[in-house]
């Protein structure tokens, strides 16, 4: 009598266990689903948010700059992100750009800029949406820091 029960307990139990199993990978798909990298919106948003910053399309229709004090710190090419291949180039001090590109497959020298002091940075690729956040952030700082300190107190005026 006891034996069936015991049968029973063991197939209930791998049962139980296959479903967590599933339920498991399920909750990691989901999790990795949420790991979506910035879409061109958020993108647009994050750099209008800095103070001081204009947008401007200043070579042809499809490249999307972002400058502060009139000077760039970010670009983009528009029809990249409609491809799917988005990417960004953004201004970076010159040892942490080399540092960055041993680091991250997805981080090469600036597409037709200085290859000294801007990186191009692949979205879809092994930079988080954190991390990126970051870059565009330094990007912006030295920017800002390279202006005339008149120019850095009007704009650090301004309401956001």
């Amino acid at each position: 009598m006891m034996r069936p029960l015991v049968n029973l307990f063991c197939i209930k139990f791998c049962n139980f266990k296959n479903q967590i199993q599933r339920l498991e990978s399920l909750i990691f798909l989901i999790f990795k689903s949420f790991n979506i990298k910035m879409n061109i919106q958020q993108y647009f948003e994050f750099c209008l948010s800095k103070k001081g910053v204009t947008e401007h399309f200043p070579f042809d229709e499809d490249t999307l700059v972002f400058k502060v004090g009139g000077k760039m710190f970010a670009l983009s090419s528009l029809s990249n992100w409609e491809k799917g291949t988005p990417a960004v180039n953004l201004k970076c001090d010159p040892e942490r750009a080399e540092e960055l590109r041993a680091n991250y497959d997805d981080i090469k020298p600036g597409f037709h800029m200085s290859k000294v002091h801007w990186n191009t940075i692949a979205i879809n690729g092994d930079v988080s949406d954190k991390f990126l956040r970051e870059l565009i952030d330094h990007s912006y700082d030295l920017v800002f820091k390279s202006l005339t300190k008149k120019l850095q107190l009007e704009i650090s005026e301004l309401a956001n």
